[in-house]
């Protein structure tokens, strides 16, 4: 007996030093952000900068993956990334780029960040043909890309080789030297430059691509360029990205101060139970618990809200019975009360949102000089409507409708708008409609592949114009056009409106576009515009975004 306490004695004092030199480890660890900011619960699809396409995949891109150019997020202004400066000829541009930015690797075994070697043992640096050969795999009809067709417009026979109609030699991509890259665009469009920095043209690391397929993105195979790498993805959990020693740091991205940011996958409430017990930094606020936010000595010092140029709408799947029917649309549009929902439901300051393209942008109207565009709630009007579509589908009652569904996906707060939808489609229209949900990993590209009769969407900036939403999501022939969404005078509204100079012309072109998607046509149910709304522990420096995306680089941990 005596022996056996003896040995527990030990085996206490071990655990105990074990668990002294782990805290002190723990301690050396450095700045440690863990933030659960626009990730969602379950996993990311894919953290490949050609083929993202949600926003949680793209807000890890954008820390460890820089492209020519980049955004500042406190402004929304288009800032150089790669490129150290570019020319432009007529519609053309070349871009010189920085020489010594290098490929690198969190390496597990050895605890650091490395740079990559070529066979010749020579530090792989990132070169034009790196951006090449990301913009031409973006492009390629083999990949697949679900924003190939936003890069597309903005290279000379790119619309055509994404077709499968077109060589690529033929596109309007040449690499000067190894750090000029020439990119030549159909025509003059003022923000071209953003589009050439967007995600889906980050350069990539071709030779890896080659060897591991779609496991190129492990962290055990992948390489980087941002000023994070890839330190750990336990999918479904978290993915960690830690501080890249070998970034050059630029003017508008500067060297990381924070040696570590976590974000883990969580559900709002799951993340704001967390960072209320101290083990997380920052956070959105669930729909649930904004008011208790608000009324806590605590917790109100520690909110934040402000601008984020995002679109909350209901989309319609335009080539499914009933929903094919206009009239139907615009009744189900008339009866939402939006205002009540942002004042009831989401109760963070949203916006009521009349139309699509985000007020903000530019070109995009306002509520001040188009108070009265788009689509309102509208009780009786929204009966007239459906009057209208009982007549054209030929229906005595509404009760002899076919069943309607509305599908969102399965997290937080969605669910409670959208109950709140479908009351009001039962009270002012008499209209009973189903509920489904979806696996928020795999929603959007769900969607995408095929839309649901009626479903919950959103949208945010890419780059900060108009053109973002109005042209690359409901442009006939977008790759984002997932309602189906199909008109002719529209396609000439928006195509004009990318191209034209005068921003007040621009304006109205825009104006005549929503006034089609959102009224006339009703493609669409826009609900409210987005705002931030968050809680961040006070020794957490944060920079302050205005585009929806973060740039972890610009932040600080002070504990």
């Amino acid at each position: 007996m005596q022996k056996v306490i003896r040995m527990l004695g030990i085996t206490v004092a071990i655990s105990l030093l074990a668990l002294v030199i782990g805290m002190v480890s723990a301690q050396d660890e450095g700045k440690v952000l863990v933030t659960g900011l626009g990730m969602v619960g379950g996993d990311l699809e894919t953290i490949d900068p050609n083929v993202s396409e949600t926003s949680a995949s793209i807000e890890i891109v954008n820390q460890i993956f820089v492209g020519l150019m980049a955004q500042d997020i406190t402004n929304g202004a288009p800032i150089l990334g790669l490129a150290e400066s570019f020319e432009t000829e007529g519609s053309t541009f070349t871009f010189k780029m920085l020489q010594n930015v290098p490929w690198v690797r969190y390496n597990a075994e050895s605890g650091a960040v490395e740079e990559l070697m070529d066979e010749a043992g020579a530090v792989r640096m990132v070169t034009a043909q790196d951006v090449y050969n990301g913009i031409v795999r973006a492009l390629d009809p083999a990949t697949a890309a679900p924003y190939s067709y936003v890069l597309a417009g903005y290279i000379v026979n790119a619309v055509e080789f994404n077709a499968g109609e077109a060589a690529v030699e033929d596109l309007g991509v040449k690499v000067v030297d190894d750090f000029t890259i020439e990119i030549t665009a159909p025509e003059a469009v003022s923000f071209t430059p953003s589009i050439y920095g967007l995600w889906v043209a980050r350069p990539v690391p071709s030779w890896l691509i080659e060897e591991f397929g779609d496991a190129w993105t492990e962290p055990e195979n992948i390489a980087t360029n941002g000023p994070f790498a890839l330190k750990e993805w336990a999918h479904d959990q978290s993915i960690t990205i830690i501080k890249n020693p070998f970034w050059v740091g630029t003017e508008g991205m500067p060297v990381a101060k924070l040696d570590e940011v976590v974000f883990r996958f969580l559900e709002p409430i799951a993340a704001f139970a967390e960072y209320q017990s101290g083990t997380m930094d920052a956070v959105s606020v669930p729909l649930e618990e904004y008011e208790r936010v608000q009324a806590d000595a605590v917790l109100s010092l520690e909110y934040s809200s402000g601008t984020q140029p995002c679109t909350y709408y209901i989309g319609f799947d335009n080539a499914e019975d009933p929903v094919t029917n206009v009239n139907l649309r615009r009744a189900l549009s008339l009866a939402i009360d939006r205002e009540s929902i942002v004042v009831n439901v989401t109760k963070a300051g949203q916006i009521p949102a009349q139309w699509f393209a985000r007020p903000g942008l530019a070109a995009a109207p306002t509520m001040e000089n188009s108070p009265d565009l788009g689509i309102m709630h509208d009780p009786e009007a929204a009966k007239e409507a459906l009057a209208l579509a009982l007549t054209d589908l030929g229906l005595a009652d509404v009760s002899e409708l076919p069943p309607l569904t509305l599908t969102y996906n399965g997290a937080a707060g969605h669910g409670a708008i959208m109950q709140a939808v479908q009351q009001m489609w039962t009270d002012t229209l008499g209209i009973e409609t189903q509920l489904a949900t979806l696996d928020p990993t795999t929603y959007f590209s769900t969607v995408s592949e095929d839309a649901p009769m009626m479903y919950r969407s959103g949208w945010c900036q890419d780059y900060s114009d108009a053109s973002n939403f109005l042209y690359d999501v409901f442009y006939s022939k977008s790759s984002q056009n997932d309602p189906g969404f199909s008109n002719a005078e529209y396609d000439e509204l928006v195509v004009a409106a990318r191209t034209e100079s005068d921003q007040a012309k621009r304006l109205e072109l825009y104006q005549q576009a929503e006034e089609i998607l959102v009224d006339q046509e009703a493609a669409i149910i826009p609900v409210y515009w987005y705002v931030t709304s968050r809680v961040i522990k006070p020794y957490v420096e944060s920079a302050i975004s205005v585009t929806g995306n973060e740039a972890y680089n610009l932040w600080d941990v002070n504990k």
